[in-house]
């Protein structure tokens, strides 16, 4: 199991090492007036940091000291204040994007190459097992030192890749390869996602319209859960092409010509063969959206069905009691001359015609089909 790292913020007397000079983030959009603060003990894992060390990928168990940074190869910000911030800034000597400026949906905000790292945010899918799946942004920076993650979210394949990276630490030697297992992992968790919400439509399909499936039915189909599980896949779908969309993104944006020398050939390839798959996968998506638009039409069309047979059945009723109710009606008119009134057989005579005026249309409306 991945152990839990944090860094504890409290008022030490070697701040001035760990923090950036006082007031680099005042005035940014989200940050308060709190600006090159100290450290207040909150008991938050907020930054996690896997370094390579002998062959061994540790994980550091509080902030990261100096010397710790020679060996870092990814450093994880969970939900970071501006204090946290600051922090990582002072260590990294490049700036993190705050809360406001990862929202921004232009390519040339969330895409940048700068002299001193590759910015790069997206969107991933988080709470997937959840009623309500969403995505939330998470920015990856690459320096020429190691991998740095700033998120707000919990998205479990950063998760997913620790513990990997743990058991393997060759996939997390350096930051360029941490950053090509965060995308595949990420793009591994939404390609899940997919192929389950691939097999939920297929059993929709056939327990709506296989009629050996409705021949051994032993209840009415339940329309109204199927209409919610169809609501829940097509959230599932629209999330993970809105993760494809971001992954495929970086990858393009990695494949830039100008970027070549930032990056291993081993990388490039990876990245290439990760954009192939990001493709290939929201072309399936596009085709499972499709099958969802079908089975919402086949699935309205049953309940279209079997509310005509309800009322084509009241429909036949009705027609076959008609005459029955005209004869009753006629034999109870309050007339004196009435010349069955005071017939010895007339009763009989009565439950006959009634008896007889029913079987007819039925006879009629079953030689019709409608029965």
């Amino acid at each position: 199991m991945l152990a839990a790292v944090g860094v504890w913020l409290y008022g030490g007397t070697d701040r001035e090492n760990l923090i950036a000079p006082r007031g680099r983030h005042c005035g940014r959009p989200g940050h308060g007036a709190g600006c090159g603060g100290s450290f207040f003990h909150t008991g938050r894992i907020v930054i996690s940091t896997y370094s390579l060390q002998a062959g061994q990928l540790h994980v550091g168990d509080g902030f990261i000291p100096a010397e710790r940074m020679a060996s870092a190869t990814w450093i994880d910000l969970l939900r970071p204040t501006v204090e946290e911030e600051l922090h990582v800034e002072g260590l990294l000597g490049c700036e993190l994007p705050t809360r406001e400026e990862m929202r921004e949906i232009e390519d040339s905000r969330r895409l940048v190459a700068r002299a001193d790292a590759l910015l790069m945010t997206t969107s991933v899918m988080v709470q997937s097992e959840s009623e309500y799946p969403r995505v939330d942004d998470v920015t990856f920076i690459l320096t020429p030192h190691c991998l740095v993650t700033v998120r707000y979210a919990e998205p479990r394949a950063f998760s997913l890749y620790a513990g990997r990276a743990l058991a393997d630490a060759a996939s997390c030697e350096d930051g360029e390869r941490a950053l090509s297992g965060l995308l595949e992992t990420l793009l591994e968790r939404v390609a899940d996602h997919i192929e389950r919400v691939s097999d939920d439509l297929d059993q929709m399909v056939h327990a709506v319209l296989a009629p050996e499936e409705g021949a051994r039915r032993t209840g009415p189909l339940d329309y109204a859960g199927m209409l919610r599980r169809l609501e829940r896949n097509q959230t599932l779908i629209a999330r993970s092409r809105a993760s494809l969309m971001g992954l495929s993104r970086i990858c393009r944006f990695l494949a830039r010509t100008e970027l070549e020398d930032r990056l291993t050939s081993s990388t490039r390839s990876r990245l290439r063969t990760l954009q192939g798959d990001a493709h290939s996968l929201m072309e399936h998506t596009g085709f499972l959206a499709n099958n969802i638009s079908f089975e919402l039409a086949a699935i309205l069309g049953m309940v279209n069905i079997e509310q005509n047979g309800i009322i084509k059945f009241f429909s036949v009723v009705s027609v076959v009691f008609l005459p029955p109710t005209l004869v009753a009606s006629l034999y109870g008119m309050n007339f004196d001359l009435i010349p069955e009134l005071h017939w010895h057989f007339g009763y009989p005579w009565a439950l006959l015609l009634m008896a007889l005026s029913a079987a007819l249309p039925y006879a009629w409306f079953r030689r019709l089909g409608f029965l």
